[in-house]
Parts: C-alpha cells; sequence; structure tokens
C-alpha cells in the first residue's frame, strides 16, 4: 500500500512539474505572439514615418520646382520684352533702308526730310540704348544664392536629429598606448615616436595605438565627431571594456574582436571591421572628410559611422542586444612615413562644422 501511494505521489508530482512547464512553454510562445506583433507594428510605424518623410520631401521638391518656374519666367519675360525692343529697332532700319535705295535712284533728288530721318533712326536704334533690366536680374541670383545657403544650413536633416544625441567625450590617458600623448583636457591623441614615462595600468593599451573614453554608456543614445583632416591612417569605433588591452597585437586591434566595431582610414581606403571580419567600402574611395561622427544607440544595438561634414553614411552595424558597456575608442596612427603626424581631436558635436 504504501509503494502504491508512493508511486501515486510520484505520477502526482510528476504530472504536476508537466503542467508547469507545459504553462511555461505557453507563456513563453504566447510572449512569441507578442514579440511578432511588435515586430509588425514596428515596421508599420516605421514604414509610416518614412512615407510622410518622402511626401515632405517631395513637396518641397515641388515648391522648388514651382519656384523654379516663376524665377525663370521672369527672366524669360525680361528677355522677350527686350528682344521685341531689338527686333523694332531692327525694323526701323530695315524700312529706312528701303526708303534710302528709292532715292538712291533717283540721284538728283534731295530730300531734307529723309536726312532727318537717317539722323533720327540712327539715333534711335544706337544699341546701348537697349539694356536689360540687370539690377533684377542680379537681386533673382543673389536671392537664389541665398536660398541655396539656407536649404544647405538645414540639411541634411540628420545633422541636427545627431546633434540632439551629442556626447561629452574625455579620453582616458591611463588607458593610452605609451606612444600617446593626450591633451590635458583629453580631448586630443597625438602618435610620437618617443615611449612615454606613464604609470604601468591593467587598462593600458601596450601592443597597439589605441585609447579609450573615461566614460562608458548602456542606455540611450550617443553621437561623438572626431576631427580627422590631414591625417592619413587612423581608426574610430566603440568597444566593450574587455578588449584586450596586452599580449597579441592583432587581438587589441579595434574591429578585430567581437568585443568592438570600427571604421579604419588607411591612405584613402575606408575599412569596417567587427569580429574580425573586414569590409572594403570601395565607393568611398579617395573621398576626404574633416570629420568622422560615430553613432550608438542602446537597446537596438546599431552602431553608424558618417562622414560628418555631409552626413554621408561610411557603414552601419547591426548587431543586435549589446552586451556590456560600451566605451568610445580611437587610434590615431603610427606616422606612416611621415604623412600622419596630426593630432585626432574630438569635437564638440553638438555645434559641428556647417555643411559645404
Amino acid at each position: 500500500m504504501n509503494k502504491v501511494g508512493g508511486k501515486a505521489t510520484h505520477e502526482e508530482a510528476l504530472l504536476k512539474h508537466q503542467q508547469h512547464l507545459q504553462r511555461q512553454r505557453d507563456g513563453i510562445a504566447h510572449r512569441m505572439k507578442k514579440l511578432a506583433a511588435k515586430q509588425v507594428e514596428i515596421t508599420k510605424k516605421t514604414n509610416a514615418v518614412k512615407e510622410k518623410i518622402r511626401k515632405k520631401y517631395e513637396d518641397m521638391k515641388r515648391v522648388l520646382d514651382e519656384d523654379l518656374r516663376i524665377t525663370l519666367t521672369q527672366l524669360d519675360t525680361e528677355f522677350e520684352a527686350t528682344e521685341r525692343l531689338v527686333e523694332d529697332r531692327i525694323e526701323d532700319c530695315y524700312r529706312l533702308t528701303q526708303e534710302l535705295d528709292q532715292e538712291l535712284s533717283n540721284i538728283g533728288a534731295q530730300n531734307a526730310e529723309t536726312q532727318k530721318r537717317i539722323s533720327e533712326t540712327l539715333k534711335l536704334t544706337d544699341p546701348e540704348l537697349i539694356q536689360m533690366d540687370e539690377f533684377k536680374s542680379e537681386q533673382l541670383l543673389c536671392l537664389t544664392i541665398n536660398l541655396l545657403l539656407f536649404i544647405r544650413s538645414q540639411v541634411p536633416v540628420t545633422k541636427k536629429l545627431f546633434q540632439t544625441y551629442a556626447a561629452d567625450v574625455v579620453l582616458d590617458a591611463d588607458t593610452a598606448h605609451p606612444k600617446l600623448i593626450i591633451s590635458p583636457k583629453g580631448d586630443s591623441a597625438t602618435y610620437t615616436d618617443t615611449w612615454q614615462d606613464v604609470p604601468e595600468t591593467t587598462s593600458r593599451f601596450e601592443t597597439t595605438l589605441n585609447v579609450v573614453s573615461q566614460q562608458g554608456f548602456s542606455e540611450g543614445r550617443q553621437y561623438w565627431e572626431v576631427d580627422v583632416s590631414g591625417k592619413t591612417y587612423w581608426e574610430l569605433g566603440l568597444t566593450y571594456p574587455s578588449i584586450p588591452r596586452k599580449g597579441r597585437e592583432e587581438d587589441s586591434w579595434l574591429g578585430r574582436g567581437k568585443e568592438s566595431w570600427c571604421v579604419e582610414y588607411f591612405n584613402g581606403d575606408y575599412t569596417a571591421w567587427h569580429g574580425g571580419v573586414q569590409h572594403e567600402l570601395p565607393l568611398l574611395a579617395g573621398r576626404q572628410f574633416t570629420r568622422i561622427g560615430v553613432y550608438c544607440g542602446f537597446p537596438g544595438g546599431v552602431v553608424c559611422f558618417l562622414g560628418a561634414d555631409t552626413m554621408t553614411p561610411l557603414y552601419c552595424f547591426c548587431t543586435g542586444t549589446f552586451t556590456d558597456t560600451l566605451y568610445q575608442a580611437l587610434c590615431p596612427g603610427h606616422d606612416n612615413e611621415g604623412t600622419n603626424w596630426k593630432s585626432l581631436k574630438i569635437c564638440d558635436a553638438s555645434r559641428s562644422a556647417p555643411v559645404l
């Protein structure tokens, strides 16, 4: 009887456990449906916003096209009026030549009235008296230039968006490779041939010319810009604190492991790196930017690199969920045969250089 009772109790416990697992499975399946519905909702909202923005750009194009039509119509009207005046003056001259031809056939006749008309016609048809309204033309051109400058100051609109995410980045001198000079404000990194007398720290890079920021972030959206003008070699990116600092050189390079993301520039060529995977960017070959922008967003796991002068996309990583705190990282590169001595300087991304 005890064995039977014990067996029944065991079966009941097993059944309860199975029922518990089934409820958990049902709950997870329900959660998957909710996530799928959320994905559909996000897609719909994104497409709706994209469509609204596209229509606004179409509206702007229509407005500009209409303004162009009106402006050219004004110039055409001025041209047609002036052209008609010239044609009238040519006609006056033609009629007078016809009359003179008749008089030439009758040499004996002297017509004082004809002499008077010749004088008046020559005076009236002086080309110097026919002038376009150049002041209006210059004003229209000036207004058009001002409109272009205004539009350029407003676009790309992503510039203003990213400026709202501007991060205050300060480089951590205690992480810098000994051949890097970090400015007192922590806003620039400069390569030097001289090995600096710096304290040994566990966080210091010893095998590659890296430095990371003092503060990391693990939520929200961050955007920062670096002045790369005059450089022939640099690397910019983001990294988890777990990036190797010692040991094999390549392990410490930005983007060579799964803990960091970067874009590298070397002698005119751009390359994006993550997890040791190289993404060559041939369409950007030869392009030079004054500033490079780096944007990162939690929780979506997006890392975007941009040519900040014109907000030209360089490369974008969609990484999924980030698993640790992120730090800004950069490498100003070696001297590159004497062409790469300039510093990498952190910019105030909230007040970026004007778009040219």
